[in-house]
Parts: structure tokens; sequence; C-alpha cells
């Protein structure tokens, strides 16, 4: 997100239904539902009309399984080439 400058990984347009994001993601709506509420019922993320605020990252990429070194892949390729 920063690096098109679309936002922030903590703030940024979420212009995207939950039936198009089950959609893009092979879930039921039913269940992205459910999972955006207990993500918004533990604190994690808020939204305000389309703009997400995730509130704690740390959780979230906890709660997801995710490395924050993937966001980085591209960038240290691109350093290594230079």
């Amino acid at each position: 997100m920063e690096e098109a400058r679309l936002g922030s990984r903590t703030c940024f347009a979420f212009e995207i239904t939950q039936q198009q994001l089950s959609d893009a993601t092979g879930l039921t709506a039913v269940h992205v539902n459910r999972t955006i509420q207990a993500l918004r019922a533990e604190g994690i993320i808020h939204s305000e009309g389309r703009t997400l605020h995730v509130r704690d990252w740390d959780r979230l990429t906890e709660v997801a399984d995710f490395d924050p070194a993937y966001l980085l892949l591209d960038r240290q390729s691109r350093l290594a080439d230079a």
C-alpha cells in the first residue's frame, strides 16, 4: 500500500464488498462476514465507511499466520539487482 501510495498497512480504502472478497478468496460470503466480525470483536480491525483501520498489526499477522518478510521479497530482489 505504501509503495503504491494508496494508504498504509494500517489504514487504507477498502472498496470491495464482502461478496467480492468471498468470490476472490473462494470462501462463502457468510464465512467472510463472520471472520470480519470476529476481527472487529477482537479489536484487530475497525472500519469507517470504506476505510479499513488495522488497530493491531501484530495480532493480525499472528491470526493470519503471515510472514511480514513476504512484503519485502520484491524490494530485496530489486536492491540485489541494483
